[in-house]
């Protein structure tokens, strides 16, 4: 940012940091706010060219999207207000100072004790083409202070400050520079996006041990781990309170903790502690006495050390004599279970946005790139602290159904990296279809988080599913891990590039109005198009119907192969084991191969699997691959014209595996020279291939028949219905004998599979 970008009056600045995006200020004291704050890091744009013209009692500004319209008075509805220009979406939309906002939402702090949906804040997108930032609460930011752990102060000055964007339909713009004003995300550790297993149980180290001996046995991938809070005492003297705060090993549940972290350790797990601080220290705790000599507490009346962040001596101890040592023991991160409220003694400072401030940098001094928290989210600039914990959902239909919405929208606050509790956490009752839906929304989740509450009767575990679910949850598990090297790819493109890993379907096509009637599809990373099953299947037919959008091109059924012609919303349909996953054509997807996904940790897979599915043109994908600081990529490049695919392998390569392998799997009827639908590849290699558009008439008559046969109707149905798919005839012929011979969700199943015979016609 240069000079040349503000205006300065007696009482107000304006502050031109992009096209479109100003910072408007007015102080009655004429003094304004340079510093940083709880929200806003950084101001220092490049300078562009826009136009001022300062008249006496008027200030109009003008860049290449904006004009601002000033009278210099206090801030008004009439005398202040912003024409959005060159849009190719909406007409003359003017902002006026004051006006309520309609956005297309952010997200909300949790979704404890939720059933179903709740309001979401604004977010930074917008259909009226604008939004605003406002930061006039906020706290200064000094990240110097209490000797590099930061701090936090009032401002000195009370002003208005708050910042428009006017981006229009440019939504992806809008959360970059929103990224470049507030931070850009950091890069969440390779092992957070695994499959995590959490739930609220007195396990002793015996059977936690054993649990993961079995998650072995059944071939199901971990990575991360939470204990919740059992870990520590709870069943405390009387006069000390609750036992909801603690920091005191159970020794009777587990006798030896650095033997038992260990031990996970070597298993390939990371570990986290769940932790609720606002009691603070009492005296039965172990770390009370190192605490109480630096704190100068009275001992002998057992003076508690109150949970006070804004003390710096207080502080200090928190982190150097409470959770230092149990992170020397073998704790990697901390979950922190703030439900306290809003207050502190500090007016404005929420004590959850404190915690994460102070966790999240403390972690970064210890672990560096592996540095992580679990916690809720604490407003806008909260995605410089990941995770996000949303809380306690209740177990039901209605809370599925909200999840991915929830979750997507949260990308239009920036916010890309919320775990939810997959399966639900309490209350609804015991139904197998939905944990089964909910556990494959996990999959195409930012965390793939298992957790529940303490019921005996709520349980996670596969093998406590009958058939076929525990067979479907287990490959679900290993979908997960399968998919870690395009996980982690997005997560460094999030952490570079401001793009996060899920955005609602919008964003692909902003001005078609379609794409905003699907609140439950969203994009998983740049390849993958995911509208997750959220309502209980067809008993009669024993499919699952879920509405989809396609932008425009063609896209394949990432399972099947199966394509589709886009610029439409389409029913499509899916049985237990099946979820609605689109790529478009081209797609090149990185996988772990299928015999690495069953095991612990996240380590660099031995082989990648390259799936490439058919097109046109030049298309490729670079896989990123980082290891202690270093970092290798390869790239995949599939020209559909010369027929030829290439592997660039670059950087340090020494971070690879020894023993690394590259199989190309070809998708949709391309085949490699020696007729097989796979082929391995070595770098700097390129390897022929024939690609030709399969007629893939024969796999949809067979789904089909299998669709037919697994319906619970009349066989004289039946047999019209397989009359009608196996004779000739048109489109709209067949679809119109079919409605005449069956009911509308039968004649969804068929009108799906033919639209997709048409498709692969064109």
């Amino acid at each position: 940012m240069t000079t040349q970008q503000q205006i300065t009056g007696d009482k107000y600045r304006f502050t031109v940091l992009t096209p479109s995006l100003i910072r408007m200020e007015y102080s009655e004291s004429g003094q304004f706010e340079d510093g940083l704050t709880q929200v806003v890091i950084n101001r220092e744009f490049p300078a562009f060219d826009f136009k001022v013209i300062d008249y006496p009692d008027r200030l109009d500004i003008v860049t290449e999207f904006l004009h601002v319209h000033y009278n210099k008075q206090p801030f008004s509805g009439g005398g202040l207000y912003v024409e959005l220009l060159k849009s190719a979406s909406y007409w003359e939309q003017t902002w006026h100072y004051g006006q309520a906002l309609d956005t297309l939402k952010g997200t909300a702090r949790t979704l404890d004790g939720v059933n179903g949906a709740i309001p979401l804040g604004d977010g930074l997108v917008s259909r009226t083409g604008f939004s605003i930032l406002d930061d006039s609460e906020s706290l200064l930011l000094d990240n110097a202070a209490n000797d590099g752990q930061g701090a936090v102060k009032p401002r000195p000055i009370a002003e208005q400050d708050f910042y428009f964007f006017g981006y229009q339909d440019r939504y992806l713009e809008a959360l970059h520079d929103y990224y470049v004003l507030t931070g850009f995300p950091p890069l969440v550790p390779r092992f957070a996006l695994g499959n995590w297993w959490s739930r609220y149980w007195p396990y002793t180290e015996q059977s936690f041990t054993q649990l993961m001996d079995k998650f072995r046995d059944w071939h199901i991938p971990l990575s991360t781990v939470c204990i919740d809070m059992d870990w520590h005492l709870v069943d405390i003297p009387a006069q000390y309170g609750n036992g909801w705060t603690g920091y005191s090993w159970n020794k009777k549940l587990f006798p030896d903790p650095p033997k038992f972290l260990q031990s996970l350790h070597d298993d390939g797990l990371k570990v986290a502690l769940n932790v609720h601080p606002a009691s603070g220290v009492r005296a039965y705790e172990d770390a009370y006495p190192r605490m109480a000599k630096r704190l100068g507490l009275d001992t002998k009346n057992e003076q508690p050390a109150d949970f006070n962040l804004i003390d710096p001596n207080f502080l200090k101890s928190y982190f150097e004599d409470l959770h230092h040592p149990l992170e020397d023991e073998g704790v990697d991160f901390w979950w922190i279970d703030w439900q306290q409220g809003t207050e502190t003694g500090q007016k404005g400072l929420d004590p959850l946005w404190l915690l994460n401030y102070y966790h999240y940098n403390d972690s970064v001094r210890r672990h560096g790139q592996d540095a992580l928290i679990l916690s809720r989210y604490a407003g806008p600039g909260s995605h410089r602290y990941p995770i996000g914990f949303s809380g306690d959902t209740w177990i039901t239909w209605d809370s599925l159904q909200f999840q991915p919405y929830f979750t997507a929208t949260a990308s239009n606050i920036g916010y890309g990296w919320w775990s939810n509790d997959i399966g639900g956490h309490m209350a609804g009752q015991r139904d197998e279809e939905l944990e089964l839906r909910w556990m494959q929304l996990g999959v195409f989740s930012p965390i793939n988080r298992l957790h529940s509450s303490s019921s005996l009767f709520i349980n996670k575990e596969p093998w406590t599913f009958s058939a076929p679910y525990d067979q479907y949850i287990v490959q679900a598990l290993q979908a997960r891990h399968r998919l870690l090297p395009y996980l982690y790819t997005h997560d460094v493109r999030a952490h570079e590039e401001g793009i996060p890993l899920i955005l609602p379907a919008y964003y692909q096509e902003p001005g078609n109005d379609e794409a905003y009637q699907v609140p439950n599809e969203y994009f998983f990373g740049e390849k993958m198009l995911v509208a997750p099953v959220t309502t209980k299947q067809s008993p009669e037919y024993r499919m699952a119907k879920t509405s989809v959008w396609l932008p425009k091109g063609t896209w394949y059924d990432f399972y099947h192969d199966w394509a589709y012609q886009g610029d439409t919303t389409l029913d499509v349909y899916r049985a237990l084991n099946e979820t609605p996953v689109f790529v478009p054509a081209g797609a090149v997807i990185p996988l772990t191969a299928a015999d690495e996904a069953t095991q612990f940790g996240a380590a660099l897979p031995e082989t990648i699997e390259w799936h490439v599915f058919p097109g046109s043109g030049q298309q490729h994908f670079t896989l990123v691959e980082d290891q202690d600081g270093q970092r290798c990529t390869s790239t995949v490049t599939v020209d559909w014209t010369t027929e030829q695919v290439t592997l660039t392998v670059e950087g340090d390569t020494a971070v690879l595996p020894s023993n690394r392998q590259h199989v190309i799997v070809f998708h949709g009827g391309a085949v490699a020279a020696d007729s097989t639908d796979q082929a391995a590849i070595t770098a700097g290699q390129s390897l022929s291939f024939i690609g030709f558009p399969e007629d893939r008439t024969d796999d949809l008559q067979d789904e089909a028949l299998r669709r037919i046969k697994a319906a619970w109707t009349s066989t004289q149905t039946k047999e019209n219905v397989w009359r009608i798919m196996q004779g000739d005839g048109s489109l709209p012929h067949k679809l119109n004998a079919l409605r005449k011979a069956a009911d509308p969700f039968f004649v969804g199943m068929m009108y799906e599979l033919l639209y997709c015979q048409e498709s692969q016609e064109v």
